[in-house]
């Protein structure tokens, strides 16, 4: 006989998928939204880190904010990729961490709720390590002042979110200067490290983030339905 559950809370489960290519990692993505509509896995938060590389997202003249010509990409080992994310342009690199949640929005249909939660969980776990981020009206992201520590963008097909948040813990902070990050120009990039002066443990970031991924989304998370 199967447990009851009918007063539990919907799972929610965590993958590390390693270092994978953008692409690669997007088509992985894809297939996790497919199976999060048919009801065949919970809501996931997947993590990954990204070789580096230059994603340009859907906002209007996104492409506008490279900087860097093909000698230098090609100097600099920086990739360039369109994307079908919400936002501009953005880096993905090593020593940052990206989250991917893959959510079912179905039981409240309301991005602009998930964008704030998927703020609050980075806020959360930052605070634990000691800094203090804010919000910034109008601006996805999670900042120190002007300095932005987060980006996020998402994407949505029938309700179940993907794509999501990249955290800079550790990256090279020098391959910032190939963009103008998020099209931003009236603030800066930063990083766990240069905040904290030292080098920050991936490992014990992604924990805390997890934590906190649970401890928000447990109350928004919707069961497993068939869509």
């Amino acid at each position: 006989m199967s447990p009851d559950t009918s007063n539990s809370t919907p799972p929610l489960d965590t993958i590390d998928w390693g270092r994978t290519e953008y692409q690669a990692a997007l088509e992985r993505q894809k297939t996790l939204v497919a199976l999060r509509r048919t009801g065949e896995v919970p809501d996931t938060l997947v993590f990954t880190e990204h070789p580096p590389v230059f994603t340009i997202g859907m906002r209007k003249g996104a492409e506008q904010h490279l900087i860097w010509n093909e000698a230098q990409l090609k100097a600099k080992g920086v990739q360039v990729i369109r994307s079908n994310r919400g936002g501009d342009i953005t880096y993905h690199g090593p020593g940052q961490i990206v989250g991917y949640p893959i959510i079912s929005l179905q039981a409240r249909r309301d991005l602009h709720a998930y964008l704030r939660d998927l703020e609050e969980v980075v806020i959360r776990t930052l605070a634990t390590f000691g800094l203090q981020t804010t919000r910034r009206d109008g601006q996805t992201g999670i900042w120190l002042d002007a300095r932005k520590i987060c980006a996020i963008g998402v994407a949505v097909r029938s309700w179940v979110t993907y794509h999501g948040f990249a955290l800079n813990v550790n990256p090279d902070m020098d391959h910032f200067a190939g963009i103008v990050p998020c099209g931003i120009t009236t603030g800066t990039v930063t990083s766990m490290q240069a905040e904290l002066g030292e080098t920050i443990d991936l490992d014990d970031v992604q924990a805390r983030l997890a934590v906190e991924f649970k401890n928000v989304f447990r109350n928004t998370a919707a069961p497993n339905e068939q869509s």
